[in-house]
C-alpha cells in the first residue's frame, strides 16, 4: 500500500510540474506570439527647426516626442508609481495583490469595473489589445505583461509607457504634455507638476486643468496624498505643494499659419530628394533643420495678409500672390508664401508655373548674349516693328527708336529689341543657358525672349536664377532642407550645396549693373528701399481684354538674397483679369525686404577686383544754340564755336565744316563746349560749321546742330580777358 501511496505520490507531483511547465511555457509562447516589436515602436512626432535651433513646427499624427527615462526626474516617476502601481519594481508584469483585490470588488459590484493593471499591462494593452472588460482580454493582457517583464528592464517599460499615454488635449507622451500644461521640458518638471500630470492618464478629459480645474486639482492632490503614503514625500511637503496652483491655460501647439507653406516645400523636398514620406514623417520622430528664417517668413506672411498690397479684384476671386527668397551664399530658401490664404497641402504657388513675362529677357535673352562676346550692355540692338515669319512682337507703347541699347531695353522693359537679339544670337543659345540653371524649355519660336513658355516658369526657379548674377555667376540649387536626424539623434541626411558656373564672372557684373538701372531709374522705381537692389519686372498680357493682363512679376536681388514676388488668378477669364502693372509687385517685395533686419546689411553690390566696370551712360545732348565768331589776335584769325554742352564730360564733339558736297571733320573735344579754329580762316571769306555729339560708349553720332557762319570781331574773349 506505502507503494502505491508513494507512485501516486509521484504521479501527482508529476502531473502537478507538468501542468505548471505547460502553464509556464502557455504563458511565454502566447506572449511570445502576441508581441511585435514593430508595435513598440511609438509614433513619434517630427520637428522642424531654424539653423538656430528654434522650433518651426511639429508634424505628427500623434503629438508624441520621445524622451529617455534617464532625463525624467526621480520625483515625476514617484508621482506615476505612486498612484498607478506603487509594487511597480517588486512584481514580474502583474500584482496578485492587486488582482485578488480588483476581483473582489468586481464580484461585489458585479461588475468589471475595478482594474487591478500593473503599469506593465497597461502598456500591454495600449500598445497589443483593445479596452473591452473581458475576462479573455485580461487574461492576454496578463500573458503578455508577463513576457514584456521578461524582455525588458523596469526602466525600459516605465520609459515605453510615459512616452505611449495620453494625457488630453492631443498631447501623447509626458514630454509632449509637459509642454503643453508648463511649457517646460520634463526635465525641468517640478515634484507638484510632475504630480498633475500622473494624475491626467486616467481621465484626461474628466481631470484636464484646462476643461475642469477643480477636479484636475483634487486629482492632483490626492497623486500628492498617495506620494507621501507610500514614502516619497514627508506630510509637510504634501500638505504645502497642495496648496499650489495649477494651469489653467494650454500653451499653443497648432501650426503657425504663416509658416504652413514652408512647411509644405519641406515635406515636398524630404520625398523627392531623401524618400521620406509624408506619412513615415509624421510618424517617425525626425529633427529636420531647415534654413528658414523666421523673422522673413512672419514679416512677408504679415504683408501678405494686407490687402493694400494687392490688385483689386475684377471678378469674385481675390488676387492670389506667392513669394520667395533665397540666400544667395548657399541657395538655401529663407522664406516662402504659396499664397494669400494657404491651407496645409494646399495649391503652393512657390512652385507653381507662370507665364514669366519680361522677367525672362535677362535670363534667355541679355545674359547669353553677353556670354558670346559679340554684345556689351552699350551694345546697338534694332528697335523696329518686325515681322519675324508671322511673329510680330510689338513694344507696349507702340513706340520703336530705330535703334536702342541693350543697357536702355533693359531698363525700360523694351520688347521688340529682346526678340531681335535672341534672333541674332539663336534659340538654342538661350536654352542651353537655361538648362545650365535646371530650366528645360521645351519651345523653339522666339515668343521665349518675351516669356511666351508652353509651361511657364515657378518662382522659384526664377530666383535662383537670378541669384547667379549675384553669385558672380554661380548659380546654387535653391533647397529647403539643411539636416535630418533620427530618433535617436543620428544625422541621417544633409545638404550639400550644389552649384555650377552657368556665367562669367564679367556678365554676371553687368548683369547686376543693368538690373541695378531697373530698380532706380526704369520700370522697377515703384516702392522704396533704402539697400542695394537689382531686378526686374514682368507683365503678360491677357489678350481677350484690351489692357488687361495675366500675370504680373518682379524678380530682384540684393548682395545676399534673391526673391520673387507674383500675382496674378490661379485661372485667367473675362472676369478675373489684373488692371495693375507690374509695380504693384516691385512695391510688396521692397517692403517686405525693407521691414527686416536684410535692410541693415551690405550697402553696395561689391564687384570683383578682376571683373570690369560698367559706367554710367553716356547721353547724347541736342545742340541748338551753336554760335561761331571771328577775331583777330596777335596770333591771328581764329573760328571760335560755343554752345551749350553736356554736364557729362564723357561726351565727345565732332566739329565739321559744311561743304557744297557734304562735311569735313576738322576737329573733335571730349567733356567741352568750345572750340577753336586758327588754320584757313579767311577774314574776307566767311565759311559754315557745324558741331555733332559722339557717344563713345556706342560709337554713334548724334544729331547735328544747328548750321552757323562766323562773325567778325576784333578781338577774341580769350585776348579779351588777358
Amino acid at each position: 500500500m506505502s507503494k502505491k501511496r508513494l507512485i501516486f505520490g509521484i504521479v501527482f507531483f508529476v502531473s502537478i510540474f507538468i501542468v505548471g511547465f505547460s502553464l509556464y511555457l502557455g504563458i511565454i509562447l502566447f506572449g511570445n506570439y502576441a508581441i511585435d516589436n514593430k508595435e513598440l515602436v511609438m509614433n513619434a512626432a517630427t520637428s522642424v527647426e531654424d539653423p538656430e535651433g528654434n522650433l518651426i513646427t511639429k508634424l505628427y499624427i500623434e503629438n508624441r516626442e520621445l524622451v529617455s527615462i534617464e532625463d525624467v526626474p526621480e520625483h515625476v516617476i514617484h508621482a506615476f508609481i505612486a498612484v498607478e502601481d506603487h509594487r511597480f519594481y517588486n512584481h514580474r508584469g502583474f500584482d496578485l495583490r492587486a488582482i485578488g483585490r480588483a476581483l473582489y470588488r468586481d464580484i461585489v459590484s458585479q461588475s468589471k469595473a475595478e482594474g487591478g493593471s500593473t503599469i506593465t499591462q497597461q502598456l500591454a494593452k495600449n500598445v497589443f489589445l483593445t479596452n473591452d472588460k473581458t475576462w479573455l482580454r485580461k487574461t492576454k493582457e496578463v500573458l503578455i505583461a508577463v513576457n514584456l517583464e521578461y524582455r525588458y528592464s523596469k526602466d525600459e517599460i516605465l520609459e515605453m509607457y510615459l512616452n505611449r499615454i495620453y494625457f488630453g488635449h492631443g498631447a501623447h507622451g509626458i514630454e509632449t504634455a509637459s509642454q503643453l500644461y508648463f511649457d517646460k521640458s520634463v526635465k525641468e518638471l517640478t515634484i507638484d507638476e510632475g504630480a498633475l500630470l500622473a494624475a491626467l492618464p486616467k481621465g484626461p478629459n474628466n481631470y484636464s486643468p484646462i476643461q475642469n480645474p477643480e477636479r484636475g486639482m483634487k486629482r492632483r492632490n490626492l497623486v500628492l496624498s498617495l506620494m507621501e503614503q507610500r514614502g516619497f514625500l514627508s506630510a509637510e511637503e504634501a500638505v504645502r505643494l497642495q496648496g499650489k496652483t495649477i494651469p489653467t491655460q494650454k500653451n499653443q501647439l497648432t501650426d503657425n499659419p504663416a509658416y504652413l507653406a514652408y512647411v509644405d516645400l519641406v515635406l515636398d523636398e524630404a520625398e523627392k530628394t531623401y524618400r521620406l514620406t509624408q506619412d513615415e514623417i509624421l510618424k517617425g520622430g525626425y529633427r529636420i533643420v531647415v534654413e528658414m528664417n523666421p523673422q522673413l517668413q512672419e514679416v512677408s506672411f504679415q504683408e501678405f495678409q494686407d490687402s493694400a498690397n494687392f490688385p483689386s479684384t475684377t471678378g469674385e476671386r481675390q488676387v492670389e500672390g506667392s513669394f520667395v527668397l533665397i540666400d544667395n551664399e548657399t541657395g538655401g530658401v529663407i522664406a516662402a508664401q504659396g499664397g494669400r490664404d494657404y491651407v496645409r497641402r494646399g495649391f503652393n504657388r512657390v512652385t507653381a508655373q507662370r507665364q514669366p513675362g519680361s522677367v525672362i529677357k535677362p535670363m534667355a535673352v541679355y545674359a547669353p548674349a553677353i556670354e558670346t562676346g559679340h554684345y556689351e550692355p552699350y551694345s546697338l540692338l534694332k528697335d523696329e516693328l518686325m515681322d519675324y515669319e508671322g511673329y510680330m512682337p510689338r513694344n507696349y507703347n507702340s513706340k520703336y527708336s530705330g535703334e536702342i541699347t541693350m543697357y536702355d531695353a533693359m531698363k525700360d522693359s523694351v520688347n521688340a529689341p529682346a526678340v531681335w537679339l535672341l534672333n541674332e544670337v539663336g534659340i538654342d543659345t538661350a536654352k542651353d543657358s537655361l538648362a545650365k540653371q535646371d530650366i528645360h524649355l521645351e519651345e523653339d519660336g522666339l515668343a521665349i525672349a518675351l516669356g511666351g513658355l508652353r509651361h511657364g516658369m515657378s518662382p522659384l526657379q526664377i530666383a535662383a536664377s537670378y541669384g547667379a548674377y549675384a553669385n558672380n555667376g554661380i548659380y546654387r540649387k535653391p533647397y529647403f532642407i539643411r539636416e535630418i536626424y533620427d530618433r535617436n539623434g543620428e544625422l541621417i541626411a544633409s545638404r550639400t550645396v550644389e552649384e555650377r558656373e552657368v556665367l562669367s564672372p564679367q556678365t554676371a557684373w553687368y548683369m547686376t549693373r543693368m538690373l541695378e538701372a531697373v530698380v532706380k531709374e526704369g520700370t522697377g522705381t515703384a516702392g522704396s528701399y533704402n539697400g542695394p537692389l537689382a531686378g526686374k519686372t514682368g507683365t503678360t498680357s491677357f489678350g481677350e481684354v484690351a489692357g488687361g493682363a495675366r500675370d504680373i512679376w518682379f524678380a530682384g536681388f540684393t548682395p545676399e538674397y534673391s526673391g520673387v514676388v507674383w500675382m496674378g488668378y490661379d485661372s485667367t477669364d473675362k472676369e478675373h483679369y489684373l488692371t495693375s502693372s507690374s509695380s504693384v509687385p516691385t512695391e510688396l517685395f521692397k517692403n517686405i525686404i525693407g521691414n527686416t533686419s536684410l535692410d541693415d546689411r551690405l550697402m553696395a553690390f561689391e564687384r570683383p577686383s578682376f571683373v570690369v566696370d560698367l559706367e554710367d551712360p553716356i547721353r547724347i545732348v541736342a545742340i541748338e544754340d551753336l554760335t561761331a565768331n571771328m577775331s583777330l589776335s596777335w596770333r591771328g584769325t581764329n573760328v571760335n564755336l560755343q554752345w551749350s554742352g553736356s554736364e557729362d564730360d564723357r561726351l565727345h564733339y565732332y566739329i565739321y565744316e559744311k561743304k557744297e558736297d557734304g562735311k569735313e571733320k576738322i576737329g573733335e573735344v571730349v567733356g567741352e563746349n568750345k572750340f577753336t579754329i586758327q588754320e584757313g580762316v579767311n577774314v574776307f571769306s566767311s565759311k559754315s560749321y557745324v558741331v555733332v555729339p559722339f557717344n563713345p560708349q556706342t560709337n554713334k553720332e548724334g544729331d547735328p546742330s544747328n548750321i552757323v557762319k562766323a562773325q567778325f570781331r576784333l578781338f577774341s574773349q580769350e585776348d579779351n580777358a588777358s
